[in-house]
């Protein structure tokens, strides 16, 4: 899922607390600190913080919930994806199910640089987020084995890598908006362009400024347009250019309250992604739900179908486009699969461990 400003996911989540008290437990922070964490790069942190969130009870069937890029367990807590997953006789009824929802390294209240460090952080990459929730899980949960592993985005690439480097940890993989083929293309060339955008905008001083860079909310928006909402989605929201341009002046007009360091390091935090080469160590049953329309991962190169086919237990659901899908934004409405994860869960048997 694409990167909502901070004010946008706040007044979501605001939206969605009287439903959260009717449909389902009410969300549980907890924190736990993995110490002497080691990143791919060889550096250690004596203390890494990780900042979870949890619904529903510990004797449940745990689940795990990874969120997209800037993200955060909070930005799950929606009416369209968890008012839809979380509740009774929903696919992820949390009277059944244990849900774990992390904080990323570098995203929401897990460590990140502008705590203090800036760009002395560690340069984190998706292969350490995961390894961080694998360490949550385990060390700091106690949890051997998961029912499910489901990510959006982000959270959809991080699901492939967990399929690949904890292939017996999960009966179930639901990597959703996302492939399992190098970052590349158009993916990372939009991912590029906003970084250096950012990166040369003069306020942004190397990472030691005083306010926020002036051009991250400008190349937030391009990003966003360039990379999320759907054509047909745009057609039907934006046919005349006076609505077009009210779309930008929305856009431009949200406060974006991301500290600089922390978003060129979520978002860099992709760039050696490509689990491509591990498919065949997949053993959970997969099922990878992308949109017809999403703009990140075109289903018409190909590439995500030829690495399902080397799955044993893997396929594919697209789901279609139309003027009420919003191309990669799709999957943050879980009502577009609902039905097609029920199924999923109610055939797949649980793994003797």
């Amino acid at each position: 899922m694409i990167r909502l400003c901070a004010a946008l996911v706040a007044a979501l989540v605001s939206m969605s607390v009287s439903a959260m008290a009717a449909d389902y437990p009410a969300p549980q922070d907890g924190e736990w600190i993995a110490k002497d964490f080691k990143f791919h790069s060889g550096e250690v942190m004596p203390e890494l913080r990780l900042h979870y969130t949890t619904v529903g009870a510990p004797t449940g069937q745990p689940v795990l919930v990874l969120h997209g890029s800037g993200g955060s367990a909070a930005s799950m807590l929606t009416p369209a994806f968890a008012g839809e997953l979380f509740g009774p006789g929903q696919p992820l009824d949390a009277s059944k199910y244990f849900i774990i929802i992390p904080d990323g390294i570098g995203h929401g209240k897990s460590s990140k640089p502008s705590d203090a460090m800036r760009t002395s952080f560690p340069k984190y990459d998706y292969n350490d987020m995961v390894d961080a929730q694998y360490r949550l899980v385990t060390e700091g949960l106690g949890i051997k084995h998961l029912r499910l592993v489901i990510g959006n985005s982000m959270g959809g690439m991080h699901t492939w890598i967990w399929g690949v480097r904890y292939p017996q940890m999960m009966d179930v993989l639901v990597p959703m908006a996302s492939q399992p083929t190098a970052m590349a293309a158009r993916n990372w060339i939009l991912r590029r362009a906003m970084l250096e955008t950012i990166r040369n905008d003069p306020d942004y001083n190397g990472g030691n400024y005083a306010s926020q860079p002036r051009m991250m909310k400008y190349a937030i928006a391009a990003y966003r347009f360039a990379s999320a909402g759907g054509t047909l989605g745009y057609q039907t929201q934006a046919p005349t250019a006076a609505q077009a341009d009210r779309l930008v002046d929305e856009q431009l007009a949200l406060p974006v309250t991301a500290d600089a360091n922390d978003y060129i390091y979520q978002w860099e935090a992709s760039h050696d992604y490509d689990p491509s080469a591990g498919m065949e160590k997949i053993e959970a049953t997969l099922l990878a739900i992308n949109a017809a329309d999403d703009e990140r991962n075109p289903p018409e190169t190909g590439v995500t179908e030829a690495a399902v086919k080397r799955i044993k237990n893997g396929r594919i659901y697209l789901i279609p486009a139309s003027s009420e899908t919003r191309g990669h934004l799709t999957t943050g409405d879980a009502k577009f699969y609902s039905g097609q994860l029920q199924e999923l869960l109610r055939v797949t048997p649980q793994r003797a461990m």
